[in-house]
C-alpha cells in the first residue's frame, strides 16, 4: 500500500507548531587562552588544584599543529530497541550521508549522542543546532547548549534529551536533517546533513 504523504498545508502546520519565539539574553565571557588561565592566581594552591581538575594537566602543545581546536568525530542515534547501533563517522566523507538514511521505527524513544574532542584552547558555549526538513519545508529547529570544555586527549560526549520519533501514517517518510556544531563566537566547527527515514518497523 502506498504511503500517505502529508500535504504542504499539513507540513506548514507542523512547522508552525514547532516555531519558538523565545530569545536568550546571554553574554559570552571574554576569551582567555589556556596559558592565561593557568597563570591566573598561580600562587593560590587550592585554586591551582581546582583548575588542574577542571582543565586536566593535558599539554596542549602535544596536539598536531594543523588540528582544529574542536573536532566533531561521531554522531550516534541511541535507541534501546534498535537492532544495531546507528553511527555516522563525521571524520569521513560527509557528502555520502546525503545519499543514505537511518531507519527509525515510528514512536520509539531515542537520543542523539555527539562525540567530540577539544585540542588546544578552552571553548565556551558550545551548541548543537539541528534543523529538520521534509520535502523542503522546515518542520523544526532545536538548539542544545553543550557547554564549555577544556582541551584533553580523550573525547567528550554530549547527549540530547530523550525524544520520541513521530508516529502515524502521515509521519512516516524521509526527513532531511541539517546539523551544526557551533559556539559563542559563531565558529562553525562542523556542519553536516543526514537523513532519517521513519518507518512502521525497523525492517519495513
Amino acid at each position: 500500500m502506498a504511503e500517505h504523504e502529508p500535504t504542504p498545508e499539513q507540513l506548514a502546520a507542523i512547522a508552525a507548531e514547532n516555531e519558538e519565539s523565545e530569545s536568550v539574553n546571554y553574554k559570552p565571557p571574554a576569551q582567555k587562552s589556556l596559558q592565561e588561565i593557568q597563570d591566573l592566581d598561580k600562587d593560590d594552591e587550592s585554586l591551582r588544584k581546582y583548575k588542574e581538575a577542571l582543565l586536566g594537566s593535558a599539554d596542549a602543545t602535544a596536539v598536531e599543529p594543523g588540528a582544529p581546536n574542536v573536532q566533531v568525530t561521531r554522531l550516534t542515534l541511541m535507541c534501546d530497541t534498535a537492532p544495531a547501533p546507528l553511527t555516522l563517522d563525521l571524520q569521513g566523507d560527509l557528502e555520502s550521508f546525503k545519499k543514505q538514511s537511518f531507519v527509525l521505527k515510528e514512536g520509539v524513544e531515542y537520543r542523539i549522542k555527539i562525540s567530540f574532542k577539544v585540542n588546544k584552547e578552552i571553548v565556551s558555549g558550545l551548541k548543537y543546532v539541528q534543523q529538520t526538513f521534509r520535502k523542503g519545508v522546515k518542520l523544526d529547529k532545536s538548539d542544545y547548549m553543550v557547554g564549555s570544555y577544556g582541551p584533553r586527549p580523550t573525547e567528550y560526549e554530549f547527549l540530547t534529551p530523550l525524544e520520541e520519533a513521530p508516529k502515524g501514517m502521515l509521519a512516516r517518510g524521509t526527513y532531511n536533517i541539517k546539523s551544526k556544531f557551533t559556539d559563542d563566537d559563531k565558529h562553525d566547527h562542523l556542519s553536516w546533513e543526514w537523513n532519517l527515514n521513519i518507518k512502521k518497523d525497523w525492517k519495513d
